[in-house]
């Protein structure tokens, strides 16, 4: 049997056009089919999708009612600058970072929790 590999991520939030602008000028990918409710970022190798959900709520971190669930880490060679550019592109710096040395703990546009590191190898 063929190994299966990842092919795609899906986030939910209440705006997928935004969000899937967000992710594609971050990780450098582009949006190859856009909907009301769902839109995908062709990346290399995989695909990020982005869906509408009704009533959607932004995850809490690291406290509160609405668990993240799950988080992307992206690989990064130097961590400010990378932080630095996901901020002009929209995101917000968490306020907790438990090791802002080796990760930088962000909130994409929707909520959503990712890790910029430099720990992650080639």
């Amino acid at each position: 049997m063929a190994t299966p590999r990842l092919g795609s991520i899906a986030l939910d939030c209440a705006h997928p056009a935004a969000l899937a602008a967000f992710w594609a000028a971050l990780l450098g990918g582009e949006v190859a089919f856009s909907s009301d409710d769902f839109v995908a970022v062709k990346l290399e190798g995989m695909w990020l999708a982005t869906t509408r959900v009704p009533d959607y709520r932004a995850p809490s971190w690291p406290d509160g009612e609405s668990p993240k669930q799950m988080h992307l880490d992206v690989a990064v060679d130097d961590l400010d600058e990378a932080e630095a550019a996901a901020l002009r592109l929209g995101a917000r710096r968490a306020d907790q970072q438990p090791a802002p040395d080796r990760w930088r703990v962000l909130l994409d546009p929707a909520g959503h929790p990712f890790c910029l590191t430099s720990q992650i190898p080639d």
